[in-house]
């Protein structure tokens, strides 16, 4: 990049590696599948062949197309784009497919994929498609509008498997197609980078490179740190500030403020885990988790919540006094200080004004959400594809760059195999790690295929495991660990998704993403569960796949309209766990969980709330995202006007009545997670937790866990700043070890 400061937001180029070797479909089953995409996205116009019935009729049309106009920002060719934007398909939209592959190749489990080729398969066949469709016509072959049919006829069949197949595949058709799409963003004037703020300069890291050669590298440290994220950061600075030789290890590699934010495809593939969605094993909920230099402190929202006081006593209560202790405060006073953490300088958008607004007029309890800015107005809506302004003090901002600067080393690309172990007097002393490192290629990208790998063991005085909730008991298990409590007390904060259409429009992805929460309806059970009502991200691919889908043009009419959306989640504090374990044939993340029936009643009232707040505050329409449940559209009554009802509107009741009636049924809901934790708990006994009240795994010696899955449960707000607390004091705990052995 150039030495000179751009004004403006211009992402660097972020290169993918080279798509993988060898088809991962037979080219029959690329064709049906794109036969299904083409049905999900399908070319809406009024051209035909005498042998095809059209989509649409004419006057259908003619109104789907004046929507659209009515969409467009005046500065496009309105006309023209309109049409365009309705013909455009799955399989004229350049780069799907190609995304499509690295998704089925890379990211989607082998046996899902077993069961996807399967379908594909079937589909051709006469017996197979008269058994799925009811016509012995190959689905291909099928006209579109009868394919139509047929996906609408599986979303309401009685069968879980055809259900669970149209939703499966067509959440990663709506994804590819918002991540690729060239006419959705000018539809939308939703621009490729922030216009608020101005870019910023990263902190230049310097990163530990190897030669190449056939023998494994070995270095030497005082302190090994496996990961980069919120519990990483803060270990390094602590722990190099206090004189410790420390080097810190990372899977991702670092981009600096001049790539972000990325592209929405680019970003899933490089910034998060398993190309942007781990999804449960039956499919229940999504869970997007960072994997990033920096981990999810680089892709997070900003929102800085201390651990409320309920959940701290729930902790103590477990046999851990030190959650109610002062000790524990001044950790969170202190990583809360270090990142500038403050709700002074919130600057709110439409979406969360919303939220402020209708919950002030219901008598809700609502209040803004501090922010870790550097104490500064942050008003962007794409910091979920990282910083390019560089003012949200994550790991990569604040904590690594305090580290490197007293001493500590870092090495990116670094794939963690196993902890090495020495015994000693029958006590498992962690003594090293063995990984292997891959360079970038000779431009500095990580997309070219000539780069150095090396075997590298590192040999540590102390070890701190802090991979995150999915990552940490995995390294631990490959590692010879058997503790069976490893990888279980799963908590994911399980997210149901409301959106609001208003009748001028609100550029949701403009602003603050979560600045206002909402928590009348935090203790539902008497036990601290319940829901938050908060704002969720409104880029394209990360909200519009969430809703359902009925037919291609209403799905392509709901995504115009996300310039007029704001966009909620009910946020779940869990009480059910689930459990995390490695992939039996290729060891990746692989997640037991689903919604237990309790966690989805509370996540129901908590939308039940949001519904209302959206109708007070003047919405013209309410989403849900649950298959069955049609919008409510508002009539012609004026918000706030004396013959105005609110609430109590006749119609908004019996639409209430039926989401209740409904409710969240699996796998018709549709739920997400972004907070993971519990997997490496906390407690007073290796036969319920995973470390001790010092983060200390049970059975050993010189081995740490210090991140969010050492929380005892689920911590019912924004993880980032109990993690950091807790990672504050195991870290200096461990550093208070380390100069008591020096004396001795």
């Amino acid at each position: 990049m150039s030495t000179q400061q751009l004004d403006f937001f211009a992402p660097l180029a972020s290169p993918l590696p080279p798509l993988p070797e060898g088809e991962v479909l037979s080219p029959s089953q690329w064709v049906t599948l794109m036969a299904i995409g083409d049905t999900v996205i399908p070319a809406i116009n009024l051209s035909f062949s005498s042998s095809e019935k059209r989509l649409v009729a004419e006057d259908e049309y003619d109104e789907a197309i004046a929507k659209v106009q009515s969409i467009i920002p005046a500065s496009n060719n309105v006309e023209e784009l309109a049409h365009k934007f309705l013909a455009e398909s799955a399989s004229t939209t350049p780069g799907l497919k190609e995304l499509l592959q690295r998704t089925f190749s890379d990211y989607v489990r082998p046996e899902a994929r077993k069961g996807i080729c399967t379908i594909l398969s079937t589909l051709d066949t006469r017996a197979g498609c008269l058994l799925l469709t009811g016509s012995t016509t190959s689905f291909h072959l099928q006209p579109v509008h009868i394919r139509q049919q047929i996906l609408q006829g599986w979303s309401q069949s009685y069968l879980p498997l055809l259900r669970g197949a149209v939703k499966g595949l067509g959440a990663i058709f709506k994804a590819t197609w918002t991540k690729t799409s060239p006419t959705l963003p000018q539809v939308l004037g939703f621009p490729r980078a922030p216009v608020h703020g101005k870019p910023g300069k990263g902190f230049e890291y310097s990163f530990i490179q190897f030669p190449p050669g056939p023998e494994p590298e070995t270095i030497e440290t005082d302190v090994l740190i496996v990961g980069s994220g919120c519990g990483a950061g803060v270990c390094a600075k602590n722990l190099a500030e206090g004189g410790n030789r420390v080097l810190v290890v990372d899977k991702a590699y670092h981009f600096d403020p001049a790539h972000l934010p990325m592209s929405e495809a680019d970003a899933g593939i490089h910034l998060f885990q398993n190309g942007g969605i781990e999804v449960s094993d039956d499919s229940s909920i999504s869970v997007i988790a960072g994997s990033a230099w920096g981990g999810g402190g680089t892709v997070n929202w900003s929102a800085s919540l201390q651990t409320q006081g309920f959940v701290r006593q729930e902790w103590a209560d477990m046999g851990l006094p030190f959650f109610t202790s002062s000790e524990f405060q001044t950790s969170l006073d202190r990583v809360c200080h270090r990142m500038g953490v403050s709700a002074d300088h919130v600057r709110h958008n439409k979406t969360n004004q919303v939220l402020l607004d209708g919950a002030r007029k219901l008598g809700y309890n609502v209040k803004p959400v501090p922010q870790n800015t550097g104490g500064k107005s942050h008003y962007c809506g794409y910091c979920t594809l990282g910083c390019g302004a560089a003012e949200k003090q994550g790991p990569v901002v604040s904590w690594l760059p305090d580290a490197e600067k007293a001493g500590a080393l870092f090495i990116e690309g670094f794939t963690a195999d196993k902890i090495l172990f020495e015994n000693h007097n029958g006590t498992q002393v962690a003594t090293g790690l063995k990984g292997t490192w891959q360079s970038r290629d000779k431009n500095g990208s990580v997309s070219g295929p000539d780069k150095t790998t090396r075997a590298v063991t590192i040999h540590a005085k102390r070890i701190i495991v802090s991979c995150g909730t999915l990552q940490s008991p995995l390294l631990l298990l490959r590692s010879g660990l058997t503790n069976p409590q490893i990888g279980r007390n799963l908590h994911l904060h399980p997210a149901n998704i409301m959106g609001a259409v208003f009748p001028t429009p609100v550029r949701p992805w403009e602003g603050a993403i979560l600045t206002a929460v909402v928590d009348s309806f935090q203790d539902l059970d008497g036990h601290g569960h319940g829901a938050k009502l908060e704002a969720t991200s409104m880029l394209p691919s990360w909200f519009l796949p969430a809703l359902p889908w009925t037919s291609g043009l209403d799905f392509k009419l709901r995504a115009a309209a996300l310039r007029h959306m704001t966009g909620f989640i009910s946020l779940v504090r869990d009480r059910d766990p689930g459990r995390v374990y490695p992939d039996p044939l290729d060891g990746r993340c692989r997640i037991a969980y689903s919604p237990s029936a309790l966690d989805r009643k509370h996540a129901l009232a908590g939308l039940e709330a949001l519904a209302k707040i959206c109708y007070v505050a003047g919405a013209t329409e309410i989403l849900t995202t649950t298959v069955g449940v049609p919008p409510f559209v508002r009539g012609d009554a004026v918000p706030g006007e004396e013959h105005d009802q609110g609430i109590n509107d006749p119609r908004f009741v019996a639409w209430l009545a039926e989401v209740r009636r409904k409710g969240l049924p699996l796998p018709d809901a549709t739920f997400a997670s972004a907070h993971q934790m519990g997997t490496c708990r906390m407690g007073t006994s290796a036969k319920t937790s995973v470390v001790d009240p010092q983060g200390r795994v049970w059975g050993t010696e010189g081995l740490y866990v210090a991140d969010a899955s050492v929380f005892p449960s689920a911590s019912g707000v924004n993880p980032m700043v109990t993690n950091m607390a807790l990672s504050d004091w195991i870290s200096r705990g461990v550093g208070r070890g380390m100069r008591g052995e020096a004396r001795l």
